[in-house]
């Protein structure tokens, strides 16, 4: 159990503009993981082991990516009790992301409205801090998150994901495909139907040449937006399995401000995430099974900030949850409510 109830820190960084309160946040979580002062906000892993595209993962909560852009503080979100963590976006090259300010609270709604535009350190410096963490070394699954950079037009947007793929495949318990963030432009054009497919393609077969360099089969998943419909994701779906892809994230953020139309921020462009996509999450994530079939892998994110979000998660498909907004609302006490939900 945490030592520090999470409303004394909440308090003061909500006093805070939302990027500097994350970015303080990052510095503490690098500065004192792996020592005495984790206690702080640690807590013990719930054991609830499940095998999923061939990983046995501790339990059914994760962290998802973009918290952790640059792979800094792996080992102090995995002290929270988290049996995966995903980190990234990474790019190849370094990036700033979007003009500042580029994040929002709409506390209202237990949400958040982010544009920041994949900013990170780099492909170099992301995998010199994944290799420094020793979360997979305790027993937590590792997932590593690749995307494009901005500057990299869309029609050679595979080079980049190669060469993302290529640097994080040693590295990786498993590998996810975003080509649904809404703050890079075009990069949902990657989702439409010949685009994903010559994308899939490329990367199943620079995977089967890794598979071979490196003597394992590391799967790879593909995340998906919520803005989508029936008809769209049973085409994402058709793509995935006729390119051999070993599951699916659902979903990232949304576009969509219907669920906060009149709230301070709400028209800010970027992606809606915490608790007004849950609904939208879970109904992709519907189609997704429908689709797929009762076997297919899929993790369920967007909206979790209580077990019974989490459970509605599972109600509509999905093996795994992974919350991010929440932890932020709600705090790392959320993680082992979930986890023991799901147990249940």
């Amino acid at each position: 159990m945490a030592l520090i109830p999470y409303s004394l820190p909440k308090s003061v960084l909500f006093s805070l503009d939302p990027e500097t309160a994350h970015e303080l946040t990052m510095a503490a979580l690098a500065r004192f993981q792996n020592t005495p002062l984790a206690c702080l906000w640690g807590d013990e892993r719930v054991h609830d082991p499940v095998e999923i595209a061939g990983i046995t993962f501790p339990n059914r909560v994760g962290m998802a990516a973009g918290l952790d852009k640059n792979g800094r503080v792996i080992d102090g979100l995995g002290a929270m009790g988290f049996g995966f963590v995903e980190v990234g976006t990474v790019t190849p090259k370094a990036q700033p992301g979007n003009p500042k300010p580029r994040m929002f609270r709409l506390p209202q709604a237990n949400a958040l409205i982010n544009r920041l535009g994949f900013n990170n350190e780099g492909l170099d410096a992301f995998l010199a801090n994944v290799t420094r963490a020793r979360f997979r070394q305790q027993g937590g699954i590792l997932g590593l998150n690749i995307g494009k950079n901005a500057a990299t037009p869309i029609e050679n947007a595979v080079d980049d994901y190669l060469i993302c793929l290529d640097g994080v495949y040693p590295h990786a318990d498993y590998v996810t495909v975003n080509i649904s963030s809404p703050n890079t432009k075009n990069l949902r054009a990657l989702q439409s139907d010949e685009a994903l497919d010559a994308l899939l393609d490329q990367l199943q077969t620079r995977r089967q040449t890794l598979i071979k360099r490196h003597g394992r089969t590391v799967p790879m998943f593909v995340k998906i937006a919520p803005d989508l419909d029936e008809t769209q994701v049973g085409v994402i779906a058709a793509t995935l399995q006729k390119n051999g892809v070993d599951g699916v994230v659902a979903t990232n953020t949304t576009v969509s401000r219907d669920a906060v139309k009149g709230m301070p921020h709400a028209e800010e462009t970027g992606g809606l995430s915490g608790g007004p996509v849950l609904e939208a999450s879970n109904q992709v994530i519907r189609q997704l099974r429908a689709a797929l079939g009762p076997r297919y892998p899929i993790i369920g994110v967007g909206g979790v900030l209580s077990a019974a979000d989490a459970l509605s998660k599972r109600d509509a498909g999905a093996d795994l949850v992974q919350i991010y907004t929440g932890l932020i609302y709600k705090g790392p006490s959320l993680i082992k409510d979930c986890a023991l939900a799901l147990k249940g």
